[in-house]
């Protein structure tokens, strides 16, 4: 390369080298090796163009020498990489494959999870509804209680209107009131209990809300790790996305992700399991109510039946009493007429009596005698008046007896229409109202 930028007369200079770079023990022939020159300086002019001979060949064998080196340096190269190339294909291969195995086993992880979340929902959701169903019959039985209940306080109240003697705390008053109380409180239950399912039913929704959340990630992940399969060297939609190359700062680890979808599908089991008790616990509460119930009207049924047979005794007693009374009242009337009639026969004989004393004693004189027929009238006069005040005292004891026997009939007639009354409500008003409620709460609950 330095000779050719020099005039062409000139012998090329002695630094010449190929233009591949020789190692420094060839190139650089030192000074000390060039033989010693006999002719002095005359001759150095011509000295400074030319090699010797030895040093030539020793030139042309190191230029031969580096030709074999980087040839077999070349070929080992070549060797190596083809060693290289083959171990990179197999090992990108292997790697590629392994990759492939594990997602999808992966994806069998991802669907088993989906499986199971999925089951839960349907589970949850069935549950849900037939929770939802048992709220209904809860409302359904509360409706239910309105009617007795109206029909017990209307109870109470039309027996309010007995009259005085009939106005007593009996043993219907007793169990009316128990079973006012009654129905107060499985009114009180039935909607604490409904609250109750409300709460379950929010929590039941809320379970499987998480749960679907969870299940639609899986769903979308499953997708994405199912194209991640079916990617290859010849698909035509990959390319380099160098930035993916890392590993996210909030990515949870296979323990943790397990767990989550473990946890979401035990809450749900959790609130399934307090779902199911509590339908349960629905059905015995609705069940118990109804029987209740239905044992507390037999037993207000049966307390008005044993009352109102007591009435019907009570007032058919009354009744043979007055009949009794009305015809003593007859009697006793028929009695003062009579005894009328006889101090007025009686009044006739001590009239004549008395007339005939006094007409006697008109007698004359001597004539003016005690004699047998005047101690006869006398003795009868007297006769007389003592029966006569017997009959009046008679009467009037007759005739106070009647007032006696009048008074006692209104009593009984007041007290009969007491009864009456009292059997009406009893019977009428309160016993016919009874029939038409509805008594049992779980037949009330289905429709």
């Amino acid at each position: 390369g330095g000779g050719s930028a020099m005039a062409p007369a000139e012998e090329p200079q002695p630094s010449t080298v190929p233009s591949c770079p020789l190692p420094g023990k060839i190139c650089d022939v030192s000074r000390s090796e060039r033989p010693r020159s006999c002719c002095g300086m005359a001759m150095a002019g011509f000295r400074t163009a030319k090699y010797q001979l030895p040093e030539w060949h020793r030139r042309n064998a190191g230029i031969y020498y580096k030709a074999f080196a980087v040839s077999e340096e070349a070929e080992r190269g070549r060797t190596e990489a083809k060693h290289l190339v083959k171990h990179a294909a197999a090992s990108a291969q292997r790697a590629q494959e392994h990759s492939k195995t594990t997602l999808g086993q992966r994806l069998q992880d991802i669907h088993f999870w989906r499986v199971e979340l999925q089951k839960e929902i349907m589970e949850l959701d069935a549950e849900t509804n037939l929770l939802a169903a048992q709220k209904l019959r809860l409302e359904r039985a509360l409706d239910a209680t309105e009617v007795p209940y109206t029909v017990v306080i209307d109870n109470l109240e039309c027996r309010e209107r007995r009259q005085p003697p009939d106005l007593v705390i009996d043993e219907v008053e007793r169990q009316l009131l128990k079973e006012a109380d009654l129905i107060r409180d499985i009114r009180d239950l039935l909607k604490r209990t409904i609250i109750q399912a409300t709460t379950q039913i929010r929590s039941n929704r809320i379970q499987k809300e998480n749960c679907e959340l969870d299940w639609s990630d899986k769903v979308e992940t499953y997708h994405i790790d199912d194209k991640c399969v079916s990617y290859c060297n010849d698909s035509t939609n990959v390319q380099f996305h160098p930035s993916s190359v890392k590993f996210e700062e909030n990515a949870s680890t296979p323990k943790s992700w397990a767990q989550f979808s473990h946890d979401n599908i035990s809450s749900a089991e959790q609130e399934k399991l307090a779902s199911v008790q509590l339908r349960s616990l629905i059905n015995n509460i609705i069940h118990d109510a109804s029987e209740d119930l239905r044992m507390q009207r037999a037993a207000v049924n049966e307390a008005f039946d044993n009352h109102c047979r007591m009435l019907d005794d009570a007032k058919l007693r009354l009744e043979q009493h007055l009949e009794k009374i009305l015809k003593d009242i007859g009697d006793e009337e028929a009695n003062i007429v009579a005894l009328k009639k006889a101090i007025r026969e009686k009044e006739a004989h001590l009239k004549v009596a008395h007339t005939r004393l006094f007409d006697r004693s008109f007698r004359p004189n001597i004539e003016l005698c005690r004699d047998e027929p005047q101690f006869r009238l006398v003795s009868e006069v007297e006769e007389l008046t003592v029966f006569l005040e017997a009959l009046k005292r008679k009467l009037m004891e007759s005739e106070q007896n009647l007032k006696n026997l009048e008074e006692t009939r209104m009593k009984l007639e007041k007290e009969i229409a007491v009864k009456s009354n009292s059997i009406f409500i009893d019977r009428q008003k309160c016993l016919s109202h009874r029939v038409r409620y509805p008594v049992d709460l779980e037949v009330a609950s289905y429709k």
